[in-house]
């Protein structure tokens, strides 16, 4: 029987070589963007500085044990694409890393 897990996935990438229009479009979302505003969330976040060289996306993909590490890393850098088209650009040399929450162990400090 198989169990439900969450990973927890940060995809780094770069932008795509970018016209005026676009390149101004980033910029004036920038804010909205910024490191401070990053979650791991279902949906996503994308968060890039103003020099546009690249950016961090950060999901939270809910998966199974069936499920590999490779589909998760796959499905998150769907999203990724996505989440920088969204934005009015495109990606490249994407690169995942993930962690199974189910994995994490959380020491508490003796009382």
């Amino acid at each position: 029987m198989s169990s439900d897990t969450t990973y927890q996935v940060l995809t780094r990438g770069k932008f795509a070589p970018l016209d005026e229009e676009q390149r101004a479009s980033l910029l004036a979302q920038a804010d909205e963007h910024g490191v401070l505003s990053a979650r791991f969330t279902e949906v996503g976040t994308v968060a890039y500085e103003r020099g546009l060289h690249g950016f961090t996306f950060r999901v939270l993909i809910p998966a199974t044990d069936d499920d590999t590490e490779e589909l998760v890393l796959s499905q998150a850098e769907e999203l990724a694409t996505a989440a920088v088209r969204k934005l009015g650009a495109e990606c490249v040399e994407l690169k995942s890393v993930s962690t199974d929450l189910a994995s994490i162990k959380i020491k508490r400090k003796g009382r």
